[in-house]
């Protein structure tokens, strides 16, 4: 067995400590890089072929060629997982992510530029769930940063790209003043737009809401929600949210590839509906979303949980 993860560059696998990309790839340099992640439970990928078609179109918004088939995509990350899976200790799972960057930075007028390719990596990286934990114990708290997600008419949110400088910003800014909470943005209109990371729904008289996915990334899990929604007679509608919807909400819960369903406790420091969590309605959704994945994935993070403070990342 190897004494490290295996990761996937540019058509080698290697020991983790010898992945290695250039100082002078544009991925580094500009974050001119488009990536996606999905995440195995019980050791199995979920939901890839959905991730490889985002990872795709967000090259066709970003214009770089990602070089290899979807298809091919797909049998490198399951290689990749298979040389890593061993690393896996009791009840952990892994991100399994997929990066493409436009390649090396042209160096002078000389050189050929239809010559440069595209940066390759695929990796394992395992899921924090001692950190995350505490959410699904105690609710995740949700803070508004001041600042406001990126438009659509300057650079899409819906592209999964590297620039996270409007999510970094907005993480240590809520950060700063409320460590376990997890950072919320508006859009510039002041709507409800994602947390950090991930999609929010509404929950007020039974009924289900989610902004629409114009200022936001359309997460994968989202989708599944809202189709195991749909699927247990769960009304849904996606329609603008503002802050007011939130106070006033009786549920509100969080959906990423990581966190699946993540019910919320607050809002601003106010408490969400009657403070219980999970929700009934939540709890419905926590328990389609396992008969999809075939186990409870509340159960594998509260395995690891203990009495120390929560954290996004």
């Amino acid at each position: 067995m190897n004494s490290q993860q295996i990761a996937y560059v540019n058509g080698e696998f290697l020991p983790e400590s010898e992945a290695k990309i250039s100082i002078n790839d544009r991925g580094f340099i500009y974050g001119d890089a488009v990536f996606d992640t999905a995440r195995t439970f019980n050791g199995k990928i979920f939901f890839l072929d959905d991730h490889i078609d985002r990872l795709f179109e967000s090259c066709k918004y970003l214009d770089i060629n990602p070089l290899l088939s979807k298809e091919e995509y797909i049998k490198l990350t399951h290689e990749i997982l298979e040389k890593n899976v061993a690393f896996l200790q009791e009840n952990e799972d892994y991100w399994v992510t997929q990066r493409v960057t436009r390649g090396i930075r042209a160096g002078d007028s000389n050189q050929d530029i239809s010559s440069i390719q595209s940066t390759i990596i695929i990796n394992c990286r395992k899921i924090i769930f001692r950190k995350r934990a505490p959410y699904f114990k105690d609710g995740v708290p949700l803070s508004v940063s001041s600042y406001r997600r990126i438009p659509p008419w300057a650079v899409s949110p819906r592209a999964k790209t590297h620039n996270y400088l409007n999510m970094v910003l907005a993480e240590n800014e809520v950060q700063s003043h409320s460590p376990s909470a997890w950072a919320v943005l508006l859009d510039e209109n002041g709507n409800l737009c994602e947390g950090l990371g991930c999609n929010i729904f509404v929950v007020k008289n039974g009924v289900l809401y989610t902004p629409p996915d114009i200022y936001t990334l359309g997460g994968i899990t989202r989708k599944v929600v809202m189709d195991l929604a749909r699927s247990v007679d769960i009304p849904l509608i996606v329609k603008d949210l503002d802050p007011y919807d939130a106070i006033i909400a009786d549920e509100i819960f969080l959906t990423s590839t990581s966190l699946c369903v993540c019910p919320a406790i607050s809002f601003n420091g106010t408490t969400i509906g009657s403070g219980n969590i999970p929700g009934p309605i939540t709890k419905r959704l926590q328990e389609a979303f396992n008969s999809v994945i075939n186990m409870d994935f509340v159960k594998q993070y509260l395995y690891f949980y203990s009495d120390g403070p929560a954290s996004p990342f």
